[in-house]
């Protein structure tokens, strides 16, 4: 079964997809976060036969929900209203940093990337999101 993963942000979201097997993620694009983005997500589900979608949960640096947090509880229950397929959850923690290839480094520099160059991290971060999640299923 393919699998879809999400890394939900107010501006734009990072789409991943998983191989036919549900064992390796990869990115696949970045869609504007708009008045379309369902529609864009639902066309995306049915081409490309998804059979369950991870979206990326937002939490501190503690494990606790943020800020972005009732968003992505909002963007899920409007998801699930318009989707029959299991939508699942997977901690995000600093998946933006890590599709940024920083690991390791100081976390307090992450915020200097620039803003074209995280954009594009957006499709890798939704990748590691569902790759952890994969991960954890196929043990």
């Amino acid at each position: 079964m393919k699998w879809m993963g999400i890394d939900y942000g107010t501006k734009n979201i990072g789409i991943a997809l998983s191989d036919d097997t549900g064992r390796i993620a990869f990115p696949k694009m970045i869609i504007q976060n708009d008045g379309f983005t369902f529609d864009k997500i639902l066309n995306l589900l049915e081409e490309e036969q998804v059979g369950s979608v991870v979206i990326g949960d937002s939490v501190n640096s503690k494990g606790e929900k943020n800020i972005v947090s009732e968003k992505i509880d909002f963007f899920v229950s409007e998801l699930k209203d318009k989707c029959a397929l299991p939508l699942y959850r997977e901690k995000e923690f600093f998946t933006s940093v890590e599709a940024a290839g920083r690991k390791g480094k100081d976390i307090r520099t992450a915020r200097k990337i620039k803003t074209e160059r995280k954009k594009k991290n957006d499709a890798s971060a939704a990748a590691l999101i569902l790759q952890r999640y994969l991960d954890k299923i196929n043990k």
